[in-house]
């Protein structure tokens, strides 16, 4: 049985900040389409080729919910700008043959997507080309085709919280109205950064207190969803 979600009425909410919901902004990794459990081993296998030996925990604090650009100037403190290129190459290559062979929807996604009736749209720290082929292979890019935002068209990724208020006035909707629904620590804090509500997606491979905080929501079932944002 999926355990209630955990809510923080502090911060924003008691400061009676936030509007009615008009906009739900997706994360896409780990929210969407379930590709953490294809990425996390990938980097774990490069790191021990490459010269940075990481454990699939440090992979999830350095790396999950960051866009490529921050994860390449990480990596290539560590082991230069030469095998950091080389690093991204392998893992675009790997992580592409991994979707193909058989990436799915997050449980429970399509149906609560199904029963969202709020506008929606897409802010991920993943490229455009990325989206297109995650997306496409699991039959949601149709859903979200033009509503589509990456960390690639703003200065600063996630945790900052340039991406999140770009989707809003894209989307022409005041940034107290929407709520980002992520799956990782940066992507709840870019949500706070920008003054939006957040429900933080437990279900995956983020533990349920790296979500936590103000304004936040954490709940570990995509099926609980609707009912959230009906609540506000």
């Amino acid at each position: 049985m999926a355990r209630r979600g955990v809510r923080h009425r502090t911060g924003l909410y008691a400061a009676g900040m936030i509007k009615p919901i008009e906009l739900v902004i997706f994360d896409c990794d780990g929210v969407l389409v379930d590709t953490e459990p294809l990425a996390v081993p990938i980097q774990v296998a490069l790191g021990a080729e490459l010269g940075w030996p990481l454990t699939e925990d440090e992979v999830m604090h350095r790396f999950i919910g960051r866009s490529s650009a921050s994860i390449g100037e990480d990596i290539a403190l560590r082991v230069g700008d030469e095998t950091a290129g080389l690093w991204q190459e392998l893992f675009e290559q790997r992580h592409r043959e991994a979707v193909d062979a058989g990436l799915s929807a997050v449980e429970g996604l399509p149906e609560a997507l199904g029963a969202i009736t709020l506008p929606t749209c897409v802010a991920s720290s993943g490229s455009h080309e990325k989206m297109r082929h995650t997306l496409g292979r699991t039959g949601l890019y149709e859903h979200f085709e033009g509503r589509i935002f990456s960390a690639t068209e703003v200065s600063r990724g996630k945790p900052a919280p340039d991406l999140f208020l770009y989707a809003a006035r894209r989307m022409g909707v005041d940034p107290a109205a929407c709520v980002v629904v992520e799956d990782s620590r940066p992507g709840v804090e870019a949500a706070r950064a920008a003054g939006m509500r957040a429900f933080g997606y437990a279900g995956g491979l983020t533990p349920a207190e790296r979500l936590e905080g103000t304004g936040t929501v954490v709940f570990h079932d995509m099926g609980e969803l609707p009912g959230l944002i009906a609540a506000g």
